[in-house]
């Protein structure tokens, strides 16, 4: 099966850049070694004015049979001969997504050292699939690729030329022109091909999920055909399908809702800490955080509402914390999180201590359980009031960590900061900001309701008058209370989903 990309240039910015865009040099003809075959690029032609790279993917259908385990398109059982003898070498499939994601990476994820203003510009692309299966015809493929930019010539190819009468296969030939950046006509070649096929050639786990909405960042969100995506992507399988469709519309929700990425996890910025104080107070409230998590002898910890993964780095460096999760709803502050942390580059030792999860907190999950303990940090105010009680279930009735650190401005303090005009809240999207009083009364009912003990810590310097800037809660479990109010707040929680 083959996929070119060609691009166009001049002496100031030449084509051959596309080569420093795939890490692939155009003088070399490489090959790389896939789980059912060969993968290999070269260019058939490399100049300053024009410039096309191929991958060519030689399938090995012994080896395809072997792994598939007797087990043919979309898994199920084929006739002995059909393992053998089908489209799989020559039709581009997720066979050919997967080589792509392998071959490519670096691209994908538009990174690139040598040239990265190229790898951030929109490229003149052609790209060219010689056969491609695609289960819908010539509609599906164009309804699928030019809500995305691209100008789509599908030409449907007939059964067989010498029998017209016979009419066309499912199999066209694709070329799509436009201006994108190459990164981003990757991850649309890497869903989509799948999609189109409708059949993938391994089994489609939980982590299938994430891979879509990596891929899918910045354009299935708002893609009309998002749905049918995502269902062919996942193989139809209803579970994972309702998961992605979760996922995707609570990120929708969060980009609606996100004022600035650089605010998601500070009630206050951290330049305007620095002109109040010596020590910006968004970096002491993670101090103190630290200290009280230590103090709780913590090893497991969730970072719920981790924004950009500045608590969750802090975490990173102190090796007592050996499983460190943040969690956020909105997709965009995981990616940044993921560039703060150096993923992609981290080792594996350190790598394996540390994950970003995609998740609301207004919902129970599963995912959450078992923790020792669980930070919100500067969380419950971007609530509105009546999602709070579903919040207080879904951490301390649900998923319930021996520890929770709750941080929430002090309205009081307000009158300290010369610089926010009287009865306006620190942030644009706080929904509310409480008293030290009124904080006391949510903190000491939540934690009657649900067993834990409650004691208060001062973050930032405390006024006499009106107390300190931040305001922070340690709750901790009960030995004696713990079981019987998860109980009764369990029953409660579902007497009131029956209600509703």
């Amino acid at each position: 099966m083959l996929l070119t990309i060609s691009t166009t240039g001049n002496a100031a910015n030449p084509a051959t850049d596309l080569g420093f865009l795939l890490h692939k040099h155009p003088a070399n003809a490489q090959a790389f070694s896939t789980a059912h075959g060969t993968a290999h690029v070269l260019y058939p032609e490399a100049g300053d004015e024009r410039c096309t790279a191929a991958l060519l993917l030689e399938v090995d259908p012994v080896a395809l049979a072997r792994r598939g385990r007797g087990k043919g398109r979309g898994g199920a059982p084929d006739a002995a001969l059909a393992q053998y003898v089908n489209d799989r070498p020559y039709a581009a499939s997720s066979l050919l997504a997967v080589a792509l994601s392998n071959v490519f990476s670096s691209a994908l994820r538009g990174a690139c050292k040598a040239r990265p203003e190229r790898a951030e510009q929109a490229l003149p692309l052609r790209i060219e699939v010689p056969a491609l299966p695609a289960r819908g015809g010539p509609d599906l493929v164009r309804k699928l690729f030019e809500p995305l930019g691209w100008t789509v010539e599908v030409t449907a190819v007939p059964l067989d030329e010498q029998f017209p009468e016979w009419g066309d296969s499912r199999y066209v030939r694709l070329v799509l022109e436009g201006e994108l950046r190459l990164a981003h006509a990757l991850r649309h070649l890497y869903v989509l091909l799948p999609v189109l096929d409708d059949a993938k050639h391994y089994w489609v786990s939980a982590d299938e999920v994430d891979k879509l909405l990596r891929a899918g960042d910045g354009w299935l969100p708002e893609h009309p055909e998002q749905k049918l995506i995502v269902g062919r992507y996942l193989s139809r399988r209803w579970s994972l399908t309702r998961q992605a469709m979760e996922r995707l519309e609570l990120a929708r929700l969060a980009d609606a809702d996100d004022t600035d990425i650089d605010e998601i996890d500070n009630a206050v910025d951290e330049e305007s800490d620095t002109e109040e104080r010596p020590v910006p107070l968004a970096v002491r409230r993670r101090e103190a955080i630290l200290t009280a998590l230590r103090e709780s002898g913590a090893a497991r910890v969730l970072d719920l509402g981790c924004g950009q993964g500045q608590l969750v780095q802090e975490l990173l460096k102190d090796v007592r914390f050996t499983e460190i999760v943040g969690v956020d709803v909105s997709m965009r502050a995981l990616t940044v999180a993921s560039r703060r942390l150096k993923l992609e580059r981290m080792g594996e030792r350190q790598a394996s201590r540390v994950q970003l999860l995609q998740g609301s907190l207004a919902y129970t999950d599963k995912r959450l359980k078992g923790y020792d303990a669980a930070v919100l940090s500067e969380v419950i105010e971007h609530l509105d009031l009546p999602r709070l009680p579903a919040l207080e279930y879904a951490v301390f009735g649900s998923a319930r960590p021996r520890a929770v650190l709750v941080t929430t401005p002090n309205v009081e303090y307000n009158v300290r900061w010369e610089s926010l005009p009287e009865g306006h809240a620190r942030h644009g999207d706080h929904r509310f900001e409480w008293t030290r009083a009124e904080f006391r009364e949510w903190a000491e009912r939540v934690a009657t309701r649900h067993g834990y003990a409650v004691r208060y810590v001062p973050v930032g310097d405390d006024d006499p008058e009106v107390g300190p800037p931040t305001q922070m809660a340690v709750l901790t479990t009960t030995k004696t209370a713990g079981s019987a109010a998860t109980t009764e707040t369990t029953a409660r929680h579902e007497k009131g989903a029956k209600a509703v």
